[in-house]
C-alpha cells in the first residue's frame, strides 16, 4: 500500500482563505502558547521576587532575543525557498538545503555561544542594566546563552517542517515546550526560591525537550522528506546555500537591526531607573502578544505565497494578503480594547508595585499603537518574504531598525525633552515603516516576478 503523504502541503490549489486558515491555525495557537511561554517567567518572577528581578527578566529576553538574530533570519528565508522548492517541484534541492541548513545554523549557534559567554559583562553594561537588578540579570543571561543551541536547532526544524506545508507538529512542539515551562517556573522560583536563574532554567529546559522532539519526528519522517540523516548528508551543498544566503543575510540584517535598535533604545529606558526598565518589560511583552500572533499567520502568507510565485500562480498572492490581514487585524483589535479599557487589570498581572503600575498607565497609548502596527505589517512581510525580495528586506531593516526607530527615539527622547515617554513613542511610530514600504513595493507590481530560487 503506498504510503500516504503526511508533511508536505500543496497550497497552490483549493480556497486561499480556507487553506490559510488551516495552515495558520496551528501557528496562532503556537503563538498563543509562546506567548503564554514567554510571559509566564515575568509573571511569575514579578508575584515572587519583585521589582528588580522583573526588569532582570526583561533585560535578559532583550539580549537573548538580540543572540537569536540568525537563527530567525536563516531560518525563515529556509522555509521560504524550501516553500518555493516544492512549488517548482525540486524536491532534490529541499534536501540539499536540509543538510545545509543544520550545519550553517548549529554552526553559528556554537560561535555565539563561546563569544557571548566571553562579553556578558560588557553586554550588561551596554544595555544599561540597573544595580539592583545586576546579579538577577547576570543569572538569566549566562543560563539562557547556554541554551541558545536548542533556540537554533529548534527554529530550523521548525522552518523545514512549515516549509513543507506541516503547522501542526512545530505547534505540538511548543505545546510541550510552555506546558514544562510553566510547571518548572512554579518549582524553581515559588518552591526552590531560584529567582531569575529558575526562570532562565525552566525556559531552556522547555527549549531543549522541544528541540528533540521536532528532532525525532524530522527524522522518522525521513523517507517522506528524502533526507536520510547521514553524516554525508550534513554537508554545505553551495547549490543551495547561494539562495539561502541572498534571501537570509537580508532577513538576518533586518532581524539583527531591528532587535539590536530595540536593544538600543531599552538601554537608554534602563537608564531611567528599575521602575521604567520594568514598564517597558511588560509593554514589550504585551507587544509580544500580537507580534507573535502576526509572526505565525505572516509564516502562513509567506509560506502560501512563495508555493504561489514558485508555481507562477500570481492572481492567489493578493487573496493570501488579505486573507493575512483579516486574520491578523482579528486579532490585534480585541488585544488593544483590553489594554485600553483595564489597563489597571492588565499590567497588574506582572507585577503589583505601586510605581510600576503608576508609570504603566501612561504607557496604554503606545501599547496601542503597537497592536495595530503588528496587524498592519503582516500581509506586507508577507509579501516581501514570499516573493524573496532580499534587497527590500534590507531596506526595510534599515529603515525601519536602525534609521526610523532609533532616529525618532533619540529626537522625542532627548532633543525634544520627552525623556523615557519620547523613546517609547519613537519606537512604536517606527513600527509602521514595513507598512509603508511593503504597499508600495505591492502597488508596483514587482512582486509578480520575484522568487529566491
Amino acid at each position: 500500500m503506498e504510503r500516504k503523504n503526511t508533511i508536505i502541503a500543496d497550497f497552490t490549489t483549493g480556497s486561499v482563505p480556507k487553506k490559510m486558515l488551516q495552515f495558520a491555525l496551528p501557528l496562532i495557537l503556537s503563538g498563543m502558547l509562546q506567548t503564554v511561554y514567554s510571559m509566564v517567567d515575568m509573571m511569575v518572577v514579578g508575584k515572587f521576587v519583585g521589582g528588580a528581578a522583573l526588569s532582570a527578566v526583561s533585560i535578559g529576553g532583550d539580549v537573548l532575543t538580540m543572540l537569536t538574530f540568525a537563527s530567525m533570519g536563516i531560518a525563515n528565508a529556509a522555509q521560504i525557498i524550501i516553500s518555493q522548492y516544492i512549488g517548482a517541484g525540486r524536491r532534490d534541492m529541499v534536501v540539499k538545503l536540509i543538510g545545509t541548513l543544520f550545519t550553517f545554523l548549529l554552526g553559528c549557534a556554537v560561535c555565539l555561544t563561546v563569544v557571548c559567554l566571553t562579553i556578558r559583562g560588557h553586554i550588561m553594561n551596554w544595555v544599561n542594566t540597573p544595580p539592583e537588578a545586576w546579579d538577577y540579570a547576570k543569572d538569566y543571561i549566562t543560563t539562557c546563552i547556554i541554551g541558545l543551541v536548542f533556540i537554533y536547532g529548534y527554529n530550523l526544524v521548525s522552518a523545514i517542517l512549515r516549509g513543507m506545508g506541516d503547522s501542526k507538529r512545530p505547534f505540538a512542539f511548543i505545546a510541550i515546550a510552555s506546558v514544562l515551562n510553566l510547571i518548572l517556573d512554579l518549582v524553581f522560583i515559588g518552591r526552590f526560591h531560584m529567582a531569575a536563574f529558575g526562570a532562565a532554567l525552566a525556559t531552556v529546559i522547555g527549549q531543549g525537550i522541544s528541540f528533540f522532539c521536532a528532532l525525532f519526528v524530522l527524522f522518522k519522517e525521513r523517507e517522506e522528506i528524502g533526507f536520510d540523516f547521514r553524516p554525508s548528508s550534513f554537508r554545505m551543498d553551495r547549490q543551495v546555500m547561494g539562495p539561502l544566503l541572498k534571501l537570509g543575510i537580508p532577513m538576518m540584517i533586518q532581524s539583527a537591526s531591528i532587535t539590536f535598535s530595540k536593544l538600543f533604545v531599552n538601554s537608554w529606558i534602563n537608564s531611567y531607573g528599575y521602575v521604567a526598565s520594568a514598564v517597558s518589560g511588560i509593554g514589550t511583552k504585551l507587544d509580544t502578544i500580537s507580534n507573535t500572533f502576526a509572526q505565525a499567520i505572516n509564516a502562513a502568507g509567506g509560506t502560501m505565497i512563495a508555493q504561489n510565485i514558485g508555481a507562477g500562480k500570481i492572481k492567489r498572492v493578493p487573496k493570501a494578503m488579505a486573507t493575512a490581514f483579516f486574520m491578523a487585524f482579528s486579532i490585534a483589535f480585541p488585544l488593544g480594547l483590553v489594554t485600553f479599557l483595564f489597563p489597571q487589570a492588565v499590567f497588574g498581572l506582572f507585577c503589583e508595585e505601586a510605581p510600576i503600575l503608576e508609570m504603566a498607565m501612561t504607557y496604554v497609548p503606545v501599547a496601542v499603537l503597537l497592536f495595530l502596527s503588528s496587524a498592519m505589517r503582516v500581509p506586507m512581510f508577507s509579501l516581501i518574504n514570499g516573493s524573496g525580495m532580499s534587497k527590500l528586506n534590507l531596506a526595510v531593516a534599515l529603515l525601519d531598525g536602525l534609521v526610523m526607530r532609533i532616529g525618532l527615539a533619540l529626537i522625542l527622547g532627548l532633543a525634544c525633552g520627552m525623556g523615557v515617554y519620547g523613546f517609547w513613542y519613537g519606537h512604536a511610530a517606527s513600527s509602521f515603516v514595513p507598512f509603508v514600504i511593503g504597499g508600495v513595493y505591492f502597488l508596483s507590481g514587482k512582486w509578480k516576478t520575484g522568487k529566491a530560487i
